[in-house]
């Protein structure tokens, strides 16, 4: 998989790792970036590999969408938007392999609702997760439905109504991840939680997968 500008795409033996690479802009969720993650995970969906880690370079996980593609967007034009964001949280739960959100830094709206949507979650210790939109005019809509997803309704409302960060460990405690380690420790806890989750049989997995989102 080659030919990505805002993603770069691995394999590991049976392990894809995609790591958004757009670390000056905190690896905003813009448009030619979901289109890039759409590809790569769709992709890895049709391939032989048995996990898919989602990570990022720099001092933040994901910004969320960049509003610049929003500026003198009409209404289709920003539902469009939306709706690719949306897709990608979809496809992630349909793909036959265990994806895990190998998070550092700040995860941030749609940047913490693509964190909710993966299957797991492993967080370096100074990583923040935010739903910002309750501090100003535009609400996190559409981050709050995979948040919502992963956890109980006062604390997500809390999330959603302040706006303010929560750290790791009260990310993992809520729902959000399932483990916080140190940070020089982040690649190798996340590679030793897919190694556990993707042994056995990968037919079995897949099923086991399906049956628990629907």
């Amino acid at each position: 998989m080659t030919g990505f500008e805002h993603i770069s795409v691995e394999r590991d033996s049976s392990i894809i790792t995609i790591t958004m690479t757009n670390a000056r802009r905190r690896n905003v969720l813009s448009m030619p970036a979901l289109v890039e993650i759409t590809a790569a995970l769709s992709e890895a969906g049709e391939s032989e590999a048995l996990g898919v880690i989602i990570a990022a370079e720099g001092p933040a996980f994901s910004a969320g969408h960049d509003f610049s593609d929003m500026v003198g967007a009409d209404f289709h034009q920003a539902r469009e938007l939306f709706d690719v964001c949306g897709n990608i949280m979809m496809l992630i739960q349909t793909l036959p392999q265990v994806v895990i959100a190998r998070v550092q830094g700040l995860a941030t709206a749609a940047g913490c609702q693509l964190v909710a949507a993966c299957d797991m979650a492993v967080a370096g210790e100074s990583a923040m997760f935010q739903t910002p939109g309750g501090k100003g005019g535009l609400f996190c809509h559409t981050p709050m439905v995979a948040v919502a997803r992963a956890v109980d309704r006062k604390r997500g409302l809390e999330m959603a109504l302040t706006g303010d960060p929560i750290d790791a460990s009260t990310a993992a405690e809520w729902g959000l991840g399932n483990r916080v380690v140190p940070d020089d420790l982040l690649v190798e806890h996340t590679a030793e939680l897919m190694r556990r989750a993707t042994c056995g049989s990968a037919y079995s997995k897949a099923m086991g997968k399906r049956s628990y989102y629907t």
